[in-house]
């Protein structure tokens, strides 16, 4: 389905304002490729297309529990990033899982590129596969944080969303910037402690975000391929001008 919608949206590192993802036009013709992967649409699991607000986390506790696997394999057109999901965020893991199980990631592209503060991918105007429209509730814990290389899933704004539900299937990798104490807890969604403040001075990150998204794993490997990523060409809308695809791996 074309992309002419409302986003799941992410605040801005800089001055604390809601912007929405790019998503009011068309993406350019795809241009790079993510190597070939088999059709995994027909693969056993939930129909992606039943899924709703309403059989979610149901349906989502009980692919968890049969799927234990935390690590994964972007194989984007840009290079590879290894990523490991939180146990402690079981329906973001599930949720996560069953869709790259499916093959929904491989039809997908990132699409939203801020220079030094996020990637955003999950979605393109190139999907096949059906989703049905459904949300995950939030998972957000002290012990996880907006650290360079973390994981996090989109969302709508407050006033489209109190209850602050994750999206299905947009998500981020962040880059953010290296901040001193001050600085980073300034501009943070809530108190941080003195080891995430060391952290945010010494590798960098995104402290708005924390409290206020659910960050449900982190690369372990290839966060220079994500930074590459964050330095490609956009547009006005902050859309890459090449098209950066990616295929989606289960490892174990």
């Amino acid at each position: 389905m074309p992309l002419f919608r409302s986003c799941p949206t992410l605040l801005t590192a800089t001055f604390g304002l809601l912007l929405t993802a790019a998503c009011n036009q068309q993406p350019p013709p795809v241009q790079q490729k993510a190597p070939e992967s088999p059709d995994r649409s027909n693969r056993p699991g939930p129909d992606l297309s039943a899924l709703r607000d309403s059989n979610a986390v149901r349906i989502l506790t009980a692919y968890g529990k049969e799927h234990p696997e935390t690590e994964l394999l972007f194989r984007t057109s840009m290079g590879d990033v290894k990523v490991r999901l939180f146990e402690d965020t079981p329906l973001h893991r599930a949720s996560f899982l069953l869709l790259a199980n499916k093959g929904y990631f491989d039809e997908t592209v990132f699409y939203r590129v801020e220079k030094g503060f996020v990637v955003q991918g999950g979605n393109s105007d190139h999907r096949t596969i059906r989703l049905g429209k459904y949300h995950i509730p939030p998972e957000i814990s002290q012990r996880h944080f907006h650290r360079r290389g973390a994981l996090g899933m989109a969302r709508y704004d407050d006033e489209k969303n109190p209850g602050q539900l994750s999206s299905s299937h947009d998500f981020y990798f962040t880059v953010g910037q290296k901040l001193n104490a001050q600085q980073a807890q300034s501009i943070a969604g809530r108190k941080l402690t003195p080891e995430q403040l060391k952290v945010y001075a010494t590798e960098g990150g995104a402290p708005a975000l924390d409290g206020k998204y659910t960050v449900f794993g982190e690369v372990t490997e290839g966060m220079d391929v994500v930074e590459k990523i964050n330095q490609v060409p956009v547009d006005p809308y902050n859309w890459p001008k090449q098209d950066v695809s990616m295929k989606v791996e289960v490892l174990k």
